[in-house]
């Protein structure tokens, strides 16, 4: 584990500055919509149900739907990342918000307007200070989320530690799953530790560290999130195809293809390349999407790619107990290739045909069907 840090050490820095990144600025975003939202439904509390309402049922939506919705209108990397964290962070923030300042005591707020205060005299100086304790649990508990949720930005190519969980899961390498889900849960640790140091420290020291993450935020975000420069090609390709010879590795080497690939989820990669966000994907020929899209398969010349054989593998027992399967499953040879699976695939997954009605359209115009005696 020690030597995959060691070899990683820079990709390891570099996700986890931009898990901050989509941490921080996805925070700051949910801290400006959500108090100001807080504050409202606790003057007009009718509206505090159904707006909490709101909130809640976008929290329940999974998070990879979510991501996939937002696709479509603002393609893929950091943007779709850093709304779907702020809309995860935003039930504690409004709730904790409107709960703080409806729990202040009438009294206190009756003396505060007795004294000459305004409204928003009573809201800075007295109501926001006394509910801040119940406003920071509230970002203490959204910052946690967000650094979990976070971890699958790596599905829309948005960087971050899950490239390396969902790498290593795609590769079984217990290695690079640990390298991106200890410094993550060391991250939601170091996070809500500090948030609570400040809430104990007094507003003087809270104001200046919200200056800090203000400009952290801000940074990492220009310099890391969003890549400089423009590429000729937009390529997106799997974590395991980063990781392998017969993938991204191989076309460097052997093809000299240095397209610097986003890293998402074949989840969406297909999807992306098929709204425009993306040029180049890997994938597999005999996906039912390529069709589906009509997507060119780009020819592999110099053979990095290992052939594409089907073949039955049936149990030898089997065999002896029906003598004439052999012989009727090698009618099949040389009947199936890239292109025919493919559409046998397409049938599948996207028709949502039945298996036996595309096996038996496949043979019947193979020339291979034959009624069953059974009738």
């Amino acid at each position: 584990f020690w030597q995959f840090i060691a070899s990683q050490h820079d990709k390891l820095l570099l996700q986890t500055a931009q898990h901050l990144g989509l941490t921080f600025l996805s925070l700051l975003l949910a801290m400006a919509v959500g108090i100001p939202l807080g504050i409202f439904i606790s003057r007009r509390r009718p509206l505090a149900n159904p707006v909490l309402g709101v909130a809640g049922v976008l929290q329940t939506v999974p998070s990879i739907a979510l991501l996939g919705f937002m696709i479509p209108a603002f393609g893929i990397g950091a943007t779709p990342a850093i709304i779907a964290l702020l809309i995860y962070a935003l039930l504690p923030i409004i709730r904790n918000t409107y709960t703080g300042i409806t729990g202040v005591n009438p009294m206190i707020t009756e003396a505060a307007t007795a004294l000459g205060m305004n409204k928003s005299q009573r809201l800075f100086k007295v109501e926001l200070p006394l509910a801040m304790p119940v406003i920071i649990a509230g970002v203490r508990t959204a910052a946690v989320i967000n650094v979990g949720v976070a971890t699958l930005g790596s599905f829309v190519a948005a960087g971050g530690l899950g490239e390396f969980i969902f790498g290593g899961i795609s590769l079984n390498n217990t290695n690079m799953i640990l390298a991106g889900a200890l410094p993550a849960a060391l991250l939601a640790i170091l996070i809500d530790l500090g948030i609570g140091y400040l809430q104990r420290s007094g507003r003087k020291a809270m104001r200046y560290a919200l200056y800090l993450v203000v400009v952290t935020g801000i940074a990492t975000t220009l310099f890391i999130l969003w890549p400089s420069g423009t590429e000729k090609l937009r390529a997106g390709f799997t974590p395991e195809f980063m990781g392998r010879q017969d993938g991204d590795m191989g076309l460097r080497s052997v093809y000299g293809l240095r397209l610097n690939p986003k890293v998402l989820s074949d989840a969406v990669m297909y999807k992306a390349a098929h709204e425009g966000s993306l040029d180049v994907i890997s994938g597999y020929s005999t996906d039912g999407r390529v069709k589906e899209h009509d997507f060119l398969v780009l020819e592999d010349d110099k053979k990095i790619f290992p052939p594409y054989y089907a073949a039955p593998i049936v149990k030898s027992t089997t065999l002896t107990r029906l003598p004439g399967l052999e012989n009727a499953l090698n009618l099949l040879s040389g009947k199936i290739n890239d292109s025919v699976m493919a559409s046998l695939n397409h049938k599948a997954d996207i028709l949502n045909q039945s298996p036996q009605r595309i096996a038996t359209d496949f043979l019947k115009a193979a020339g291979l069907y034959k009624p069953s005696r059974d009738g």
